[in-house]
């Protein structure tokens, strides 16, 4: 990383967490939260998620999961799968043990640490995810803090070193100009293969990159969320991604 401090894709928010789910926190919080060496947001050593899990089984991550709503829905339908959620946000922790808790599931963990700096670690010793998502992350829409979006190539990078071959990476915004962001991210990886290339093009797509189009129909195990509802009520379009990682690794 070099001694320049990193520009981070997220500012941990406070905000209040209701008596009934600090309960749950305290019942369950140890069981569903990995609690590895941590300095800050930053993961110093990386646990053993088949310890975690307290099995084997194909994993799928999900980089800032809020309120947990849409990996724990998935985690219901599939429990033949693991589901690691990464989120910062403190609330947003509490309420995913709660609906963990409420639903009944059990193969769900949670990691409350920087992404970024964690997934080149948590999968060195780790069996590499089936699939990773990233939906609707916090879009920084004032263009002086682009910067701080976390989908770049460098991420884009991360992910596809810790994908294995024909594995999947989902992605899902709802402002256009992240959505084409996000795209160019992806096509300047060569071990990322985008296979919805040319398709849905936006007419007003700047196609900066020489590229346009390349977004994949919505995916049927997406939930709607309310940052979804919330973009369609304010106008925004949804764009959906679907990359796939090239093989051999």
């Amino acid at each position: 990383m070099s001694g320049h401090r990193r520009i981070t894709s997220f500012t941990p928010r406070g905000g209040r967490i209701p008596d009934r789910q600090k309960r749950t926190l305290e019942r369950h919080g140890d069981t569903f939260i990995i609690a590895g060496p941590m300095d800050g947001y930053t993961l110093l050593e990386a646990p053993n998620l088949e310890e975690s899990f307290g099995r084997s089984a194909p994993l799928i991550v999900e980089i800032g999961a809020g309120a947990g709503d849409q990996i724990v829905a998935h985690a219901a339908q599939h429990p033949e799968n693991n589901y690691l959620a990464f989120e910062v946000w403190w609330p947003g922790v509490a309420s995913s043990v709660s609906r963990i808790v409420r639903e009944g599931v059990t193969n769900v963990r949670l990691l409350s640490a920087d992404a970024v700096l964690a997934l080149p670690l948590l999968f060195g010793p780790n069996p590499k995810p089936r699939e990773v998502w990233t939906f609707f992350p916090d879009p920084w829409p004032k263009a002086r803090h682009h910067k701080r979006r976390m989908v770049t190539p460098d991420f884009a990078r991360i992910i596809a070193d810790i994908l294995p071959p024909d594995s999947v990476w989902r992605l899902a915004t709802d402002w256009d100009d992240y959505a084409w962001q996000m795209r160019d991210a992806i096509a300047a990886v060569s071990d990322l293969v985008n296979p919805h290339a040319g398709e849905r093009i936006d007419s007003d797509d700047p196609a900066e990159a020489g590229i346009a189009g390349g977004f994949a129909p919505r995916w049927e195990g997406r939930i709607i969320t309310r940052f979804e509802t919330r973009g369609l009520a304010e106008g925004r379009r949804i764009h959906d991604l679907e990359v796939r990682r090239a093989g051999p690794a």
